[in-house]
């Protein structure tokens, strides 16, 4: 057990020290949204600047005050968890309370910018997740701690990141699983289904076969009473009945 949680943490430690950190371009009217999988109770905290293209000085240089961003978090219900307006450099924090995939979308809320570098804004950002999200020199200073007690509070708090991890793994893999169950319900039932129709066909044409040979008696027998009184007992089914009915069924099925 111990062995898994090192191994855990490790991998943890991994992912999250790649940080999602980038730059990105945007238009004036353009919307960019990023998908993050998240545990739920977990904060996440985005730093974000932007820039503006000098054709001067042929570099990108910190945007005027006067253009901001618009920020909107939603939850994997679509429910919006954020909703703001900013400045052209700021910081959003959110938490999560339901754990899956959270939709963050930045875009400008200014057309100043369209004068400039063809209508685009550079766009850097940094998003932290979980643990990394904390501040722990502002936190050893708030609350007066020393080194070892400030080291024993990030280790507390990134076991409890791991643990929110493992059961947001356990979250991901019980719907992974109803729905393997459901495919494997309907493909199962679908077969019964071919099947039914598959003898529904068999006896059509049987029946089709039957009626076929009863009306291939010969001429010269076609006076006998046998015959004539098959001919006439016997109701008429062609092809074409059979399919209709085949492929009624299929559709009510």
């Amino acid at each position: 057990m111990q062995l898994s949680i090192v191994f855990s943490a490790l991998l943890l430690n991994i992912f999250y020290n790649c940080v999602s950190s980038l730059y990105f371009h945007i238009g004036e009217t353009e919307k960019k949204c990023f998908i993050e999988e998240i545990p739920d109770e977990t904060m996440i905290i985005g730093n974000y600047r932007t820039q503006l293209y000098d054709k001067q000085k042929e570099e990108y240089l910190p945007a005027t005050q006067g253009l901001g961003m618009f920020v909107e978090v939603k939850d994997p219900d679509d429910k919006v968890i954020l909703s703001r307006q900013y400045g052209s450099e700021g910081r959003f924090t959110f938490t999560s309370h339901t754990p899956g995939e959270h939709q963050i979308c930045l875009h400008s809320n200014s057309s100043k910018f369209s004068l400039f570098a063809g209508g685009m804004l550079r766009v850097h950002l940094d998003i932290q997740v979980g643990e990394h999200a904390n501040n722990y020199a502002e936190i050893a200073a708030k609350d007066k701690l020393t080194e070892l007690q400030l080291r024993v509070r990030q280790l507390v708090e990134q076991v409890d990141q791991i643990q929110k991890e493992q059961n947001y793994q356990r979250y991901r893999e019980e719907r992974f699983r109803q729905t393997s169950e459901s495919t494997n319900q309907r493909v199962l039932w679908w077969s019964i289904v071919q099947t039914l129709i598959l003898v529904a066909i068999g006896a059509c044409v049987r029946k089709y076969v039957r009626l076929g040979s009863t009306d291939g008696c010969s001429k010269r027998k076609q006076k006998s009473s046998c015959c004539r009184g098959k001919n006439r007992a016997a109701p008429r089914l062609d092809l074409k009945t059979c399919f209709f009915f085949f492929f009624r069924l299929l559709f009510l099925v």
